[in-house]
């Protein structure tokens, strides 16, 4: 009877071992999956501090965090590098792929126009959507046309059968300063001269 218990705690004590073993194998093989670049990691969050040239990425799944050290950010990070750790940061706006800091974005997700560092789904007033970039461009809104200038020919208003008149129309400054793209902004049109000058020119 005592042998039969000697054997049975035997069995269960090796066991035991195996499956003790097995664990730690599992669990240091997903430590080094999860520990690359790392300086310090923990088995249950993974990277706490990488090297210095990489970057610290923590993400959450549910309760829990876990960290990873990585050469570029992801999608919807950005870089932030300091003295004591190289972290990738969360783009504030959930539209936007790539930001430059926290609030300004760079590149929007699919279905999103980027005007001034922010994502828009719709361009907004006075800006058009540019379909190759995804970029809201300004829309150039000229003023109203000037009167028709006096008919002329080689600076002249008189003696010629036909002259030239022009009309122009203003440009906001806004616009000139954004480089964008008018609509035309001066008009020409053939113009009847009077043929005789006054005091015979």
């Amino acid at each position: 009877m005592q042998w039969i218990i000697f054997m049975l705690l035997l069995f269960i004590n090796s066991m035991e071992m195996l499956a003790q073993n097995r664990w730690k194998k599992q669990a240091s093989a997903g430590l080094l999956e999860n520990c690359t670049g790392c300086v310090l990691c923990s088995e249950d969050n993974g990277c706490i501090t990488c090297h210095h040239r990489l970057f610290l990425l923590i993400w959450r799944d549910g309760i829990r965090q876990y960290g990873m050290c990585v050469h570029t950010c992801p999608p919807g990070y950005f870089g932030v590098r300091s003295l004591e750790v190289n972290r990738c940061t969360k783009c504030r706006s959930p539209s936007c792929e790539s930001c430059f800091s926290r609030d300004f974005c760079m590149k929007c997700k699919d279905k999103f126009y980027l005007y001034k560092g922010q994502c828009f789904r719709q361009c907004p007033p006075g800006t058009a959507a540019q379909t190759g970039t995804r970029e809201c461009q300004e829309t150039c809104e000229p003023g109203p046309w000037s009167e028709w200038s006096a008919c002329t020919h080689e600076s002249r208003t008189c003696g010629c059968k036909w002259g030239v008149e022009t009309r122009v129309r203003e440009v906001p400054e806004a616009a000139r300063e954004e480089g964008t793209a008018c609509p035309a902004l001066l008009e020409t049109r053939r113009c009847r001269m009077k043929k005789h000058c006054p005091g015979g020119e």
